[in-house]
């Protein structure tokens, strides 16, 4: 039945894989079940056991990734796969690809470019308390600093148009590329959803790869990157209160002493200050001219965005009401129904 809903969608399945032999079968035959008609491409990074053996019995496409990461991989796959709608998951298992149905769905049915598959139980049981710890924290962070599109920017089990596929940049290496996703749609203000979805434990004998702490200050500094490029004013705004309130703890005794005695003892500490003030000013300046240039950049991503075609595999249908047609194959249609057509 699910194949009959989608006959007309290119649908890939991507499962970014390292030393996941223990899973990958069933995760592949998992999304066989649940999208009968989808291409399923596991791309093994580097894997040193039987993860592509077992993808390929399986029944999916094994492709090698030889650039050690998650985002180098996420990036491989954009790059080679053209499809409608891409399905990403993790090769570990702990999502359940019964709910990429429903997250097609509504990618097409809200017509969004990405769906994020938020996981229920990921603060009770993300595996180690660190983990979860951690979701919370750097959520609410990515609340504060670019919008509240996501209560989930960690999930690995996500939904993309080929318009975001192609025209995302992918610039991080590791499990840091959620985030980088996140921040792209953000400030693109690029129409999201979520779904939620049950997530996992692992199976016994399967290791997570993500480290608590150097993952967590990879993502961290990821943040930070993002929040420089794409939001400079705020980013050197901080720096600028910073540096001027550091300023103003050192200038006060030295101008009480200075008001009391009329002498400036501490001649080392008020230099200090007033460089500190100037630096102050320099950065907050410095935030100005680049928010511009954030500006600029933000407008190019979205032009480039907008000049690939929205191919959602239009010939869908959701329930009597049909979608705009815009398959490549009506190409010549459009051109025909162009003000003097027929004159050509």
């Amino acid at each position: 039945m699910t194949d009959n809903i989608y006959k007309d969608l290119r649908i890939a399945v991507l499962l970014p894989c390292y030393n996941e032999g223990r899973t990958v079968a069933g995760v592949v035959l998992g999304f066989r079940k649940a999208l009968p008609g989808a291409r399923i491409f596991v791309y093994d990074n580097n894997s040193v056991d039987d993860t592509s053996e077992q993808g390929a019995i399986a029944g999916a496409t094994v492709v090698p990734s030889r650039r050690q990461g998650k985002g180098n991989v996420v990036r491989q796959m954009f790059a080679d796969i053209d499809a409608d709608v891409y399905i990403m998951a993790d090769g570990d298992g702990t999502y359940d690809p019964a709910s990429a149905p429903r997250m097609i769905q509504t990618l097409l049915d809200e017509h969004a470019d990405m769906v994020v598959g938020t996981r229920r139980n990921v603060h009770k049981d993300a595996g180690r308390s660190g983990h979860a710890f951690g979701n919370r924290i750097f959520n609410a962070a990515y609340t504060a600093l670019f919008g509240n599109e996501f209560t989930d920017i960690f999930s690995g089990y996500r939904a993309f148009t080929r318009r975001f596929a192609k025209s995302f940049p992918a610039s991080s290496a590791g499990f840091e590329i959620e985030t980088e996703m996140s921040v792209h749609a953000s400030v693109l203000r690029l129409p999201v959803s979520e779904v939620d979805c049950d997530y996992g434990r692992r199976v016994a004998g399967s290791e997570s790869k993500l480290s608590t702490f150097r993952d967590g200050f990879r993502i961290l500094r990821m943040m930070g990157m993002l929040m420089k490029e794409t939001r400079p004013f705020m980013f050197f705004s901080y720096l600028a209160i910073v540096l001027l309130a550091v300023s103003a703890f050192l200038m006060v005794p030295v101008i009480s002493d200075y008001l009391a005695t009329g002498l400036v003892d501490r001649i080392p500490t008020w230099m200090l200050a007033m460089t500190l003030l100037l630096a102050a000013m320099m950065t907050f300046i410095s935030g100005v001219i680049l928010d511009s240039v954030a500006r600029g950049r933000a407008e190019q991503k979205r032009i480039y965005y907008l000049s690939i075609a929205p191919s959602r595999g239009e010939q869908y249908r959701s329930g009597t009401t049909p979608l705009v047609e815009l398959r490549r194959g009506n190409t010549n249609n459009d051109q025909a129904s162009q003000p003097g057509a027929d004159a050509r």
